[in-house]
């Protein structure tokens, strides 16, 4: 049974780009356009792994974390901003990973496979 990944992004670009990408490598991919989506879909889907923009409107990334976090503290979660500065904030700490957004998803990709263990 493929590892889900859940993709918390509200640019439809990069949510795309990242459900390709990690379908190709053999992921199921649940794709959410903001917080709400994601923690509404998030008991229902019980995914492996969560990749969480920070930046978006509504529900911050990182309201999101704390209530990812408070449900299922084994959740691995990666930060996944366009914006490194975030890597400063106290909040970001609770994540199990940090990656600043690039085309390469090289870095992300490994990430995803060493936090839920393949």
């Amino acid at each position: 049974m493929a590892k889900k990944i859940m993709v918390v992004d509200d640019e439809d670009a990069i949510r795309l780009l990242y459900q390709e990408e990690f379908e190709d490598e053999g992921y199921e991919v649940i794709a959410c356009a903001d917080g709400e989506e994601a923690l509404e879909k998030f008991d229902k889907e019980n995914p492996d792994i969560v990749v969480l923009d920070i930046a978006m409107p509504g529900m911050s990334g990182l309201d999101v974390l704390s209530k990812i976090k408070e449900k299922s503290p084994k959740t691995p979660v990666i930060m996944s901003t366009a914006y490194s500065h975030y890597k400063d904030d106290f909040y970001t700490y609770v994540a199990d990973a940090y990656i600043v957004k690039s085309p390469d998803l090289t870095e992300l990709k490994e990430k995803v496979k060493e936090l839920i263990g393949e």
